[in-house]
């Protein structure tokens, strides 16, 4: 049977595991959620890779504590390539359960999409593998691996970790790296770029208590006011990143994001201007961006008029490929540090760092990827940049130099991942099935 004629068959299949899986509060975070609802879901996710020829499916605990499960499923040919599959079944937590439209434990339809936590990010892609994997049946020309973690969103590199201590569980030719997505719907894509990132609080004192702002405000230094110019010193007018020692003036020579969809994805209200002077994508995949996560200062409810001793802020730096985040701290923390007025006293505390991520394009999987896709979606398959960091893809990297690492998936803008009314579009799921079994075909005939 026709692969696109069996991937259609398998979509009631999907549909119904997706809300098994979706139904299963996968939240590895104990103090949110019970642990034992991620071991159900590790364990839905062996039962089902085990009926799809991973006849060695099993768990295993990784150095979190979090458990991945693991397989293989060799094909006739030992000397044909081998592909390891990833995904992970570990969820974002609802956020507000008010804001969603419908229960975010339970896959829903509205308007043609499939509504629920882990829908896009990153139980669709489970699903999407096994209807790939079932639409092929026995006919899989390469060497297969499987790897589904467990603590992805939690970022305690349980995986990492393993795969440092355990290479050759993980070695591979090609590595699919289910955890993106199109730039739309209906418009393949490979993410190629992934932004790292620093994180850093940013603490500012003045004076030793809360003095009266009528009795001393004037000459007594404001924490809290030098906190905000030091801020404002880290984006010109126009809005762009403007740490001192960090290029931002690079161009993206991928696929361009326009503007109007951007604004439209991202929520941007009528009226207010996009940032910084390059394209879209430039500033998404090519520029650093600075973004205030949050500040602490006294709320306005309950304020006083007082002078504030003490503030402080939590910052994330992207940054793209061709940075390093030993530099790009570097550069932060002496920016922060010239730009405070007034000899107010700072400290830079480094919370996290993550280093940049950039794919190769000229081997054979990704060339095989890119007809399959095309061959799929019937339009040529363009490459994406990535905001996120998945601090993954740069251990594998390391791990195995040689080989090609693609980042594809069920995930695109509308799905809103990590928020609440996070949905998948069904057709990205039977789009990137069928896209991923004519991937396996191809790639296993191109390198006979």
């Amino acid at each position: 049977m026709d692969p696109r004629e069996r991937v259609a068959q398998l979509m009631p299949q999907a549909h119904s595991e997706l809300a098994e899986l979706v139904a299963i509060k996968s939240v590895a975070d104990p103090r949110q959620f019970p642990p034992e609802q991620c071991q159900r879901a590790a364990q839905w996710v062996r039962d089902r890779y085990a009926q799809t020829g991973f006849t060695d499916a099993r768990l295993e605990e990784t150095p979190d504590g979090s458990m991945v499960v693991l397989g293989t499923r060799p094909c006739a040919d030992p000397q044909a390539p081998t592909v390891l599959l990833y995904a992970h079944y570990d969820v974002q937590p609802p956020l507000d359960d008010k804001a969603w439209r419908t229960p975010p434990f339970e896959l829903t339809e509205v308007d043609g999409r499939w509504y629920g936590r882990g829908a896009a990010d990153c139980k669709g892609n489970i699903v999407m593998h096994l209807a790939a994997l079932r639409a092929l049946g026995e006919n899989i020309p390469v060497n297969l691996k499987l790897v589904v973690e467990g603590s992805e969103e939690q970022g305690t590199g349980g995986l990492e970790a393993l795969v440092a201590s355990h290479p050759d569980l993980f070695r591979a030719d090609a590595i699919l790296v289910c955890d993106t997505g199109n730039a739309a719907v209906g418009s393949p894509a490979a993410t190629v770029s992934l932004r790292g990132m620093v994180n850093v609080v940013v603490t500012v004192e003045a004076l030793t208590s809360e003095i009266h702002s009528g009795m001393f405000g004037g000459p007594a230094p404001d924490a809290l006011a030098a906190l905000v110019t030091i801020l404002g010193s880290l984006r010109d007018a126009h809005g762009n990143t403007t740490v001192t020692g960090l290029e931002n003036s690079r161009r993206w020579a991928g696929a361009a994001y326009d503007p109007e969809q951007f604004r439209r994805d991202a929520g941007v209200l009528d009226g207010v201007s996009l940032l910084g002077d390059g394209s879209v994508s430039d500033m998404l995949w090519s520029r650093p961006a600075l973004t205030i996560l949050g500040i602490d200062c006294p709320p306005v409810v309950g304020s006083a008029a007082a002078i504030v001793p003490r503030a402080a802020a939590r910052l994330n730096l992207r940054i793209p490929p061709g940075t390093t985040p030993a530099a790009a701290q570097e550069a932060l923390t002496a920016h922060v540090q010239k730009a405070a007025p007034w000899g107010v006293h700072i400290a830079v505390d480094v919370e996290a760092t993550g280093s940049p991520f950039e794919a190769s394009t000229n081997g054979p999987a990704f060339h095989a990827l890119a007809a399959s896709a095309q061959e799929a979606y019937g339009r040529p398959m363009t490459s994406l940049g990535q905001g996120g960091s998945i601090p993954l893809c740069n251990v594998f990297q390391e791990t195995y130099p040689n080989a090609e690492i693609i980042l594809m998936g069920v995930e695109e803008p509308q799905a809103l991942i990590h928020a609440p009314n996070e949905s998948v579009a069904p057709s990205e799921i039977e789009n990137m099935a069928l896209t991923e079994a004519l991937f396996l075909a191809r790639y296993g005939a191109s390198t006979v």
